[in-house]
């Protein structure tokens, strides 16, 4: 499937999705097919999000790659991942902050959780570690980080997340009450107490469960 991973980088590439060469690397590299079910397979290089159980999706490639070029990674970076699902946007985030970096990405549903760190541990993903807990919580005990995103709709910005970006940091989080539609919030931290937040456009992302994410389930 090397050539229709090729072909989808470059229709990204063409569309002005993909606009820096370590985006391009990390996405001709990380294969999308191992990633989805099975039954998936045969649309994996399509620019659509496809099911992955449990009532969630893995994000269309597109997003994927606007999700990496507005986190303006660089190598050695500090990252954390708030939604893992199936691990794609995860490899694709390790590959730009590379070996030196290390990103750790928590996810609240056990049986998506195991999946992805059996898949991400098979793929040779050693500067990936998987936490099974709520996400919306960020994961204290490595604090703070360099770049923090969300992959999943919340109904404000959890504090929690806020408090966890360094100095100088940025965070990426759909923001919005509405099912079908949020707007992508970029917050940079410009000191100890001071924010800078700016809205990027509307998106439409599975809803954040958890203590700072919607209640239900």
């Amino acid at each position: 499937m090397m050539n229709e991973r090729l072909r989808m980088v470059q229709d990204l590439i063409d569309k002005g999705y993909i606009k820096s060469e370590s985006v391009r690397r990390a996405m001709e590299r990380v294969p999308r097919d191992e990633f989805v079910p099975e039954d998936e397979k045969h649309r994996a290089y399509l620019d659509i999000p496809l099911p992955i159980g449990e009532g969630q999706t893995i994000s269309a490639p597109h997003m994927v790659a606007m999700i990496a070029e507005l986190l303006d990674l660089e190598g050695g970076m500090k990252v954390l991942e708030v939604g893992t699902g199936c691990g794609y946007n995860a490899a694709v985030i390790a590959e730009i902050i590379g070996r030196e970096g290390h990103l750790y990405t928590v996810e609240r549903i056990h049986s998506l959780y195991e999946r992805a760190r059996r898949k991400l541990e098979a793929l040779g993903y050693d500067n990936i570690t998987v936490i099974h807990g709520d996400g919306s919580r960020g994961y204290p005990p490595e604090a703070p980080y360099s770049r923090i995103y969300v992959t999943a709709a919340a109904p404000y910005i959890p504090e929690p997340l806020r408090e966890q970006l360094e100095v100088g940091g940025k965070l990426l989080i759909p923001v919005g009450s509405d099912k079908f539609y949020q707007e992508l919030v970029l917050v940079e931290r410009l000191s100890s107490g001071d924010y800078r937040s700016r809205n990027l456009g509307g998106v439409a992302f599975v809803p954040l469960i958890g203590k700072h994410g919607w209640k239900f389930h």
